[in-house]
């Protein structure tokens, strides 16, 4: 009996063989683990080489590496936070106006006769033979008798006379003077026709282009651009400049209505061009349109910038990324920046965050100036998504260009 029981139990494995069998399960679970984990290791590390390296394709620098860009890290730019302060220093739009020189001077007599005016003459004699009148006539027309450089025109029989700074009333009895020796009672007649020396060209966006006369209607600017057809252009955007020798006035069309001192006497040789305002910004990043874009008006906000293009793109945009890239002079920089002895040009990036509570005023009351660059970057988890689109893409790629091989 004892030997019939020991026989099963001798042919049963041994508990040495029950470990082994135990050890090898445990390895089969333990193996996908470790699998698992460096796929995801390896991943993470194919991300992190992706995104590293730059291969994916995206709209502009990320927020780190403008920040980057700071004179506290590796650039010359100063980054600057916008707040109230900031916002008062940058806020500054240069001014259009006339210096003193053109605001100071007075209007031109509407008779006053300058060299280079062109006068004609008509002289009558109580005499049958007179000394100029023709035989048979009672008197005679020099016409287009212009006044030379020095200011003097010549009459026959009364020399040389002095013209400019003198009104034909005057002219008229200095020539009758002069002939009243030589011919009994002449009477003379003279007359301011337009000449070189009271005219100005109007050009630009006018409604008739041209050279027109200083008379006594149009002695003054808004009166002289009436006369050429008025401004062809919006009001609001037209600008008016004035050069007079070597000097040059610039001035908003509505201001010489709203600014009586704006509304200059002109000279003869005056030079008056209008056209259409020249600024732009320049819009890049995660907004609605990437363009370069017109000013529509004399100020601009941030926020109407970013308005004008479409706004912020609500699929990339990030809110806490709005940069405004500007060259700012030395005495402004160093307002903004503390540092008393900057020198020259200076290249400034505003940071805007929309999400800060008043965010939003700041962007609005912060005014863009012409050849600012607006950009907005994109919200990381955009990156992070174009990244492994980019890597589920191309190892679906990938796997369907083996499926077709094998």
């Amino acid at each position: 009996m004892s030997a019939r029981t020991n026989g099963p139990q001798a042919d049963r494995p041994p508990a040495r063989g029950r470990r082994q069998t135990g050890t090898g399960r445990g390895d089969r679970a333990v193996t996908p683990l470790t699998h698992r984990l460096a796929r995801g290791a390896a991943l993470a590390a194919a991300i992190a080489l992706v995104a590293g390296c730059g291969l994916t394709p995206r709209s502009g620098p990320s927020k780190n590496e403008i920040f980057a860009g700071s004179v506290l890290r590796e650039g010359d730019a100063f980054v600057v936070a916008v707040d109230d302060r900031v916002n008062r220093i940058a806020g500054v739009t240069p001014a259009l106006g006339f210096a003193a020189a053109f605001e100071s001077a007075a209007l031109l007599g509407s008779d006053t006769i300058q060299p280079g005016d062109v006068l004609g003459l008509t002289i009558w004699e109580n005499v049958d033979d007179g000394l100029l009148v023709p035989s048979g006539q009672n008197a005679t027309v020099l016409e287009e008798v212009q006044v030379d450089g020095a200011g003097f025109v010549f009459v026959p029989y009364a020399g040389r006379i002095r013209a400019a700074g003198n009104t034909p009333e005057a002219i008229r009895r200095i020539i009758s003077e002069k002939l009243e020796a030589q011919t009994p009672d002449p009477q003379v007649q003279v007359r301011r026709l337009a000449g070189d020396g009271s005219t100005v060209s109007v050009v630009g966006d006018v409604g008739a282009q041209g050279v027109y006369p200083i008379e006594r209607p149009t002695r003054t600017l808004s009166a002289m651009l009436a006369a050429a057809g008025g401004v062809s252009v919006r009001p609001e955007l037209a600008q008016v400049t004035v050069t007079r020798g070597g000097t040059t006035g610039e001035i908003w069309f509505q201001d010489i209505y709203e600014h009586p001192r704006a509304d200059i006497a002109l000279r003869g040789g005056d030079r008056i061009l209008v056209e259409a305002d020249t600024r732009d910004f320049t819009a890049l990043g995660a907004t609605g349109a990437q363009e370069l874009v017109d000013f529509e008006s004399r100020n601009i906000s941030a926020i109407e910038a970013i308005a004008r293009v479409g706004g912020l793109n609500p699929q990339l945009a990030d809110p806490t990324g709005v940069f405004v890239f500007r060259n700012e002079p030395a005495v402004i920089a160093s307002q903004i920046t503390g540092i008393p002895d900057l020198v020259g040009t200076q290249r400034l990036v505003y940071v805007l965050d929309l999400t800060r509570p008043n965010g939003m005023f700041l962007a609005r009351d912060f005014a863009i100036r012409d050849d600012d660059t607006v950009y907005v970057t994109e919200a990381p988890i955009v990156e992070f998504n174009r990244v492994i689109s980019g890597l589920t893409g191309s190892l679906t790629a990938t796997r369907a260009a083996a499926e077709s091989v094998r």
